[in-house]
């Protein structure tokens, strides 16, 4: 935005006064305290919070009399963006935002400079409406819908046939003075913003490209040529402390990064694969995780099992479901309601994902021979409370941990299975004996990952298929026409929930937009929880099928995944479509 004037100044924080947008009497005293000098009151207002960019600018476009568009609600085709070159945008700061009447609308910051508008008006060949916007809202806009690639772009061209070739004897010299190593860090940085929790570098014959997870579903972002593939991984193998002249088998490591001042912690993995080296990323931003249990989603039936298991003295809970459900987030917030001064809790994890004040954590080390079991023996003579095994994989640590919680510690740990109910024959399978699994077990925890729907929605009416499925599903657990439909949707944990209806129900669809692909924003879990009380425990003793043990959860009260995604469904949380592509195995 151009230098602004002190009587236009005096006339935009006048402005934003009158409009109950600036306290007046703090203006007052900050315009007091600068009288004199030559300080800008709008720049002074701005340091200290009182006011920000947009407000600035709305209050300019009023003034001058143009209009202002905010700009993060926003959604641009990529057709229209296409219409002004990405470097046109960075230097004059305007966005195209669309075509109405024969006219570009352009979002500029500085709608005054005649200079500006006629470069870009010329440079299209055509003419522009101007809107006003702040400076902060053009720049991440240019930046959010171009993905901010530019360095990898300079870094592909910069990075041909030749270097690529020459990276075989001289690896670590190209990769240090090449744009190759700011280009991963933009396509760090790119993810860690995006809350990615994968990143994916796959070789294809003639090329690479390069996929993120986002809220559990993989996504492109982009292409790269061949030839940026050796010097890339090489980087990544660099940072990682690996061999970089080893091709041949697998390597696992580790390293850090700082994206906007945060701490997010790398774990690599690189793989042989038919056209190259394979490179998966997973990023572990703590500061990005939720550790309330609730606000991951587990409510009703499940929460209060879970909170009553995690009370006793000792006891195991154990929680199970496929790679990527969030086991070990919910071991930490369960790990996290129970902190105390008064408990001495030590982890065993491989790897330690989110590093807590007051626990005491422990990194697999299988190199060195620390494994699970050797761990957790050693754990055992340090005086714990509370132990959480990462994962049970085999009969030693299964027995490890039985053992543990039979001596009056308990136990947090999870195992691969489908469902809660697996749980029980896995570990009868591991040779763990009926009566010790019976007389140990508190509580047992299924569940998957489903998108959240984003707060920007439309409602619409369910067809006669989602309607008969959702009858079938949960008909018998919603509220009848004769209950007291408040008393029932709080046991459940939704309030709000709609009467059992034979026609029709009210759903939730979110807003597609850049940010929100599909409309879906963030992630919640779908919980099933089953407490191992007398009953439970004669089936397994008798060694039940899962079959068998779920029907009789199910008859005191368990709320399936299946039945939890539906009630999620009702409650606007996610779409049906989310449950039945996590779910629909589950009964």
């Amino acid at each position: 935005m151009a230098l602004l004037t002190k009587a236009a100044e005096e006339k935009i924080v006048s402005l934003l006064m009158g409009e109950g947008l600036a306290d007046v009497n703090l203006v007052r005293n900050i315009e007091n305290e600068i009288a004199g000098s030559n300080k800008s009151i709008v720049t002074e207002l701005k340091n200290r919070g009182v006011i920000n960019d947009d407000m600035v600018a709305h209050a300019t476009a009023a003034i001058i009399g143009v209009p202002y568009v905010e700009l993060k609600n926003i959604t641009i085709d990529q057709d229209i963006l296409s219409i002004i070159p990405y470097e046109a945008q960075k230097r004059a700061l305007a966005i195209p935002l669309g075509e109405k009447d024969g006219l570009l609308n352009v979002a500029m910051t500085d709608v005054t400079n005649v200079q500006v508008t006629d470069y870009i008006s010329n440079l299209i060949n055509r003419p522009i409406r101007v809107w006003m916007s702040s400076e902060r809202g053009v720049r991440e806009m240019i930046a959010k819908n171009h993905g901010d690639f530019s360095s990898v772009k300079e870094a592909v061209k910069e990075t041909n046939t030749e270097v690529a070739e020459k990276a075989q004897s001289n690896v670590k010299t190209i990769v240090q003075d090449s744009p190759i190593s700011k280009a991963l860090t933009t396509i760090l940085s790119y993810s860690a913003k995006t809350k990615a929790s994968d990143i994916h570098i796959e070789p294809l014959e003639d090329s690479l490209i390069i996929r993120c997870r986002i809220d559990g579903v993989l996504r492109k972002v982009m292409d790269l040529p061949k030839t940026v593939a050796p010097a890339l991984v090489s980087r990544i193998k660099i940072l990682s402390n690996l061999k970089i002249d080893e091709h041949r088998i697998p390597q696992d490591g580790q390293f850090t990064v700082l994206v906007d001042d945060k701490e997010i912690d790398l774990r690599i993995s690189i793989s042989p694969v038919t056209w190259g080296e394979q490179v998966v990323i997973r990023l572990l931003d703590k500061t990005g995780t939720s550790m309330d249990i609730e606000k991951m989603g587990m409510t009703g039936h499940a929460l209060r099992d879970v909170l009553h298991g995690i009370k006793q003295p000792n006891g195991m809970i154990l929680t199970s479901g496929p790679t990527g459900s969030g086991k070990s987030t919910t071991l930490y917030a369960l790990i996290q309601q129970i902190k105390s001064e008064e408990i001495n809790i030590v982890t065993l994890e491989d790897p330690v994902e989110y590093k807590m004040d007051g626990i005491n954590q422990i990194q697999v080390n299988t190199d060195v021979g620390l494994t699970f079991a050797s761990g957790l023996r050693s754990i055992l003579r340090q005086d714990p409370d509370a132990v959480m095994v990462g994962e049970i994989r085999d009969s030693e640590t299964a027995s490890l941990a039985v053992q543990a919680a039979l001596t009056g510690h308990l136990v947090f740990s999870t195992l691969h299975t489908n469902s809660a109910a697996g749980i029980l024959p896995r570990l009868l399978d591991m040779g763990i004996e009926p009566f010790l699994l019976a007389s140990t077990l508190n509580v047992v925890i299924g569940q998957r990952l489903v998108r959240r729907i984003t707060e920007k929605r439309e409602l619409y009416k369910s067809s006669e298929m989602e309607t008969e499925a959702i009858n079938s599903i949960v008909g018998d657990l919603l509220p009848q026409e004769d209950a007291d439909v408040a008393s029932v949707s709080e046991d459940l944990g939704y309030p709000g929930l709609p009467v059992k209806n034979d026609d029709k129900y009210m759903l939730a669809k979110g807003m597609i937009t850049k940010e929100t692909p599909g409309g879906y924003k963030g992630r919640a879990g779908l919980y099933e929880t089953i407490v191992v009380d007398e009953e439970i425990q004669k089936l397994i003793i008798s060694h039940s099928t899962s079959a068998e043990i779920m029907r009789l959860a199910k008859s005191k009260g368990t709320i399936t995944m299946r039945q939890d995604g539906m009630l999620k469904v009702l409650s606007g949380i996610t779409s049906m479509e989310e449950v039945n592509r996590v779910a629909s195995d589950l009964s």
